[in-house]
């Protein structure tokens, strides 16, 4: 079986508040980029085995913890999974989630198991706080540490590109830089403005300590508005950043 786990942007981040556990309340919309995606083999083996190529992954992969979470609960049969990675690691697109996810999905259609969506994405919020996310695949308001997930009927129509910046930024340095804070404005009251009007109304609250930080990446950002983009942001904890056309 051969899945393809693609990307995902955000549209508006808020970090709200910092909660006991350690995590962050946030608001987000969590929007999917079909454009760009990894590649995911599932087989049927002897023994489980995982292979990642053009990455190095260290410690135990999240397909990994997919598989074994399954495993512990229906006691499938091992497979081999061979990922190709292609969206790029540390620049805030998900793509380590949407390989969990994707994993989650695949083994639930290969072994029969006809476990329901809902179900899944509560599996998949065990492996990591975007990727129920990604089990549903379209676009979602995003609460609590982000497994908090609302449906919004919501299209862009309008080109968007990815560009990934040669930094790689730690979501817990990411989180550790940054001061919590209620938003002005929510993220779906902004949507409803024309997307020429969001330059100055949709913000990530990522950008101001990781640009800081990495000044390459605010100066590539101004660079996409003198390209003729009508919105640039960074995606998610950052580096990729995206603009829209």
């Amino acid at each position: 079986m051969i899945l393809f786990p693609n990307a995902k942007i955000n549209l508006g981040l808020h970090v709200i508040r910092k909660r006991p556990d350690g995590y962050h309340d946030i608001e987000t919309l969590f929007y999917p980029v079909p454009g760009l995606c990894d590649v995911l083999e599932l087989v049927h083996a002897d023994r489980f085995e995982m292979h990642c190529h053009n990455a190095e992954i260290a410690g135990e992969n999240l397909c990994e913890k997919a598989w074994r979470l399954l495993a512990a609960r229906f006691d499938i049969p091992p497979v081999a999974i061979h990922l190709y990675k292609k969206i790029p690691m540390g620049a805030g697109l998900g793509g380590g989630s949407a390989d969990a996810a994707f994993t989650l999905t695949g083994l639930n259609t290969l072994f029969g198991l006809n476990l329901p969506q809902d179900e899944l994405a509560g599996l998949a919020a065990q492996l990591g706080s975007d990727c129920s996310f990604f089990v549903y695949n379209r676009p979602m308001l995003a609460r609590g540490r982000g497994e908090i997930l609302s449906p919004i009927d919501f299209e862009l129509n309008r080109t968007v590109r990815i560009f990934p910046q040669p930094v790689f930024v730690s979501t817990r340095d990411a989180y550790a830089g940054i001061t919590p804070r209620e938003p002005e404005r929510d993220i779906l009251s902004v949507l409803k403005h024309p997307v020429e009007e969001w330059k100055d109304l949709l913000v990530n609250d990522f950008e101001e300590t990781v640009f800081a930080k990495y000044p390459s990446l605010a100066h590539a950002k101004k660079a996409l508005y003198y390209d003729g983009a009508v919105y640039a942001a960074m995606s998610g904890s950052g580096s990729a950043l995206f603009a829209i056309y």
